[in-house]
């Protein structure tokens, strides 16, 4: 996200009325909008993959909505816009502007975001009483990090692999992990190569 300094800060509708006449989209934070920059090709094909799959199961029960669907922390923001959320809720059905209620959000990891997505967003995510899974997507290698809610409150920490059945019991779903990963060409990132001391002949 890039902040947009030059701009006041604004009320909620004043940044409703203001992203709408926008060539970007923009979270807003406290009065402050940032910028969502672009993601690599393999992160839009994931993000699809899961919203396909998704989509396909909860047909006619819930909302499935890409990055182009903001979510509320509350009514008054802070407003993100997650790369997958799912809503069951009644109240979000007809929503306008943005979700109140998922059960579930997903974010496909980038290099530049990914602390922020395990950090600062989980934290905003963790606000909303609805939401039951947190769902961290790799876009370098096959993994996905699953975060759920227990009826203790407390958050649970759940690592899938290649050749694993993701669990998302939000939804209802078990997806092997090659699914979300279908005709997704990865590049692990490069390893700087080990420093070789010269040889002396």
């Amino acid at each position: 996200m890039i902040a947009t300094r030059e701009l006041p800060r604004l009320t909620p509708q004043e940044y409703f009325e203001w992203e709408v006449q926008q060539t970007l989209r923009y979270e807003y934070f406290n009065g402050q909008v940032f910028a969502m920059t672009g993601g690599s090709l393999p992160h839009a094909d994931i993000a699809l993959n899961m919203a396909t799959v998704l989509r396909s199961h909860l047909q006619g029960r819930c909302k499935v909505r890409t990055s182009d669907a903001k979510v509320g922390i509350s009514e008054n923001g802070p407003f993100t816009y997650p790369d997958v959320s799912v809503t069951c809720d009644d109240r979000d059905r007809t929503a306008q502007q943005f979700s109140r209620y998922p059960c579930l959000i997903i974010e496909v990891l980038s290099p530049s975001t990914e602390a922020y997505d395990r950090g600062g967003k989980f934290a905003l995510y963790r606000r909303l009483e609805s939401l039951q899974e947190y769902v961290l997507v790799g876009s370098e290698a096959k993994l996905v990090d699953v975060f759920r809610r227990n009826p203790q409150g407390d958050w649970l920490f759940i690592p899938y692999g290649e050749g694993d059945d993701v669990e998302l019991t939000s939804v209802g779903l078990t997806v092997p992990i090659a699914a979300l990963y279908e005709d997704v060409f990865l590049v692990p990132p490069e390893t700087p190569a080990h420093h070789q001391p010269d040889r002396e002949d």
